[in-house]
């Protein structure tokens, strides 16, 4: 970008305006002195007494010297008080552009924090704190999809390097075309999940995402019957009530993976003998996913951390365990790009309550 020619700065801008201002009130005044001093007559004047008294010409005379005197006197002053005056005035946007030089520096902490009651300058260091918050929390999101994605992206690599690592350990064993229908279908997912998150990745840019009408019943099924046998080997009921004909304006393969992690999340994050219990169900201006599931007691403050990454109903995690903790993060994103919302609360009795609302 081109640098600007130098000019007078916005305080001496102002300086030069109130002192103008103050000479042109003088100059009035001293306009209105000269119109009054019409009324006086012509030659000297003598009292019944005797006395000289001034006439028109000497007052004329006196008024324009002392005129000439004030003039320049309210030009100082104009001056002088502009000067202190302006200062105060620009004084928040002094604070704001210290705080605009921190922030391009890269301290994304700074903040105006501008005291004093509202007035057009606060409104603007508020405005303008609101905006870093926002570049702030968009920042860490970024952070956040990065994680996110290399979780999400880890699963079908791993997937097929296990596939391959048996296949090599027991050549004789291993039926080929078994093996290869395994890795095809394993590659697309991969694909359609990295498309996805990639698409994911745009939804906060002027780009927007490709939505078209989606069958949210559809969706949940295709989820609850992905997830039917890891929910058989956790000793876990997984049962799904979904209305007919319920669709949602969004990207398919996002609203796919949001509900499958909500899903699989259940299954992980529950006990023996427990139950999963997915429905779909919409008014007219929303679709409902609801995720409940039996497990361990949660706190409201536990759960208020669920959708943040690497966070799972134990607590934070950095190793493997039983997972990362970034499904519902992935979930919570998804619901942010379709202008939607993820809830979750703790149930009675222990476990989750997770509801996915979507616009209509």
């Amino acid at each position: 970008m081109d640098e600007r020619a130098p000019g007078l700065s916005v305080r001496v801008k102002l300086t030069l305006s109130y002192a103008a201002f103050v000479v042109i009130v003088g100059v009035a005044v001293f306009a209105l002195g000269f119109l009054v001093l019409r009324f006086l007559p012509e030659g000297n004047l003598f009292s019944d007494s005797g006395a000289f008294t001034p006439a028109r010409g000497d007052l004329t005379e006196a008024f324009v010297r002392y005129a000439w005197y004030t003039v320049a006197g309210l030009a100082v002053v104009g001056l002088g008080g502009g000067w202190v005056v302006s200062g105060i005035m620009l004084r928040p946007l002094t604070r704001i552009t210290d705080t605009a030089r921190a922030v391009q520096g890269g301290d994304l902490e700074r903040r105006v924090a501008q005291p004093g009651r509202r007035d057009e300058l606060t409104d603007l260091a508020d405005t303008f704190d609101a905006m870093l918050e926002r570049v702030g929390e968009t920042l860490r999101e970024q952070k956040r999809f990065a994680a996110n994605a290399s979780h999400e992206l880890r699963t079908p690599h791993a997937t097929m390097r296990t596939m391959l690592e048996v296949a090599r350990a027991d050549p004789a064993g291993v039926d080929i075309d078994t093996l290869l229908d395994r890795l095809d279908t394993t590659n697309e997912r991969a694909i359609r999940l990295t498309e996805a998150l990639l698409l994911l990745s745009r939804a906060g840019s002027t780009t927007p995402l490709p939505r078209g009408s989606v069958d949210v019943g559809s969706v949940v099924r295709a989820a609850v019957v992905e997830a039917q046998s890891s929910a058989h080997d956790a000793g876990v009921a997984l049962t799904a009530q979904t209305a007919s004909e319920v669709t949602a304006h969004g990207d398919e393969t996002l609203l796919a993976q949001a509900v499958t992690n909500l899903v699989r999340n259940a299954v992980v994050h529950n006990v023996p003998g427990g139950w999963v219990r997915v429905g779909v169900h919409s008014d007219a201006a929303e679709v409902f996913v609801d995720v409940a599931n039996t497990g361990a007691p949660l706190t409201d403050a536990l759960v208020a951390t669920l959708p943040e990454p690497f966070v799972r109903g134990a607590g934070r995690t950095r190793g493997r365990g039983d997972g990362t903790g970034l499904g519902l993060a992935i979930v919570a994103s998804v619901a942010r790009a379709h202008d939607g919302v993820l809830e979750l609360w703790p149930r009675e009795g222990g476990g989750l309550y997770a509801r996915l609302r979507l616009p209509r």
